[in-house]
């Protein structure tokens, strides 16, 4: 696909939202199934399902997808997709590319043995290797706009307001709530 292509598939989108910016908004959903029995949960994807089990390092055996890992692979998704399209729409010619991502998290938060130490991940790195004949200051360029417009990266940046609750599932979700 070439700019023009790419603009010809997106200026419909970009002036429908313009007209009436509440048909941009979209509510985007993940379902899961907790398999208590495996210490695991099924999740739904587009692709069939693919079973979420702990860690090595927190006591699973390696042979179910780690939600960590998940993660770092929807940011590669993300901003791989990202990179894409904004080399695409900038003519910026790309021979060839590969992310990398990866991340810092100290299982002795999560295990709950040291309660100073936090849960989750503390430091998470992309890199862009990529065989281009633009300039540097085009690739720079690239990566600046990469990183402004990847949703998982700014979602990560902290852009999203996150909560958990819980819901008695004999009761129906009050409409516009997330259902199964």
């Amino acid at each position: 696909m070439d700019a023009e292509q790419l603009r010809a598939i997106q200026a419909p989108l970009k002036q429908q939202y313009r007209d009436a910016p509440h048909l941009a908004r979209t509510t985007m959903a993940a379902t899961g199934t907790i398999l208590p029995e495996q210490l695991a949960c099924r999740v739904e994807t587009q692709s069939g399902p693919v079973i979420a089990g702990l860690h090595p390092a927190a006591g699973g055996d390696g042979s179910q997808a780690c939600s960590g890992d998940m993660l770092l692979q929807s940011l590669v998704a993300c901003s791989g997709v990202t990179l894409a399209a904004v080399a695409t729409a900038l003519s910026i010619p790309i021979q060839s590319a590969k992310i990398y991502a990866d991340a810092e998290l100290d299982f002795r938060g999560t295990l709950g043995i040291e309660k100073t130490c936090p849960v989750g991940i503390t430091a998470i790195r992309v890199v862009f290797e990529l065989q281009s004949t633009a300039s540097h200051e085009q690739l720079d360029k690239l990566i600046v706009l990469v990183e402004r417009y990847c949703v998982v990266l700014q979602t990560l940046k902290g852009a999203a307001v996150v909560e958990a609750t819980w819901r008695d599932s004999a009761v129906a979700p009050i409409p516009g709530e997330f259902s199964d």
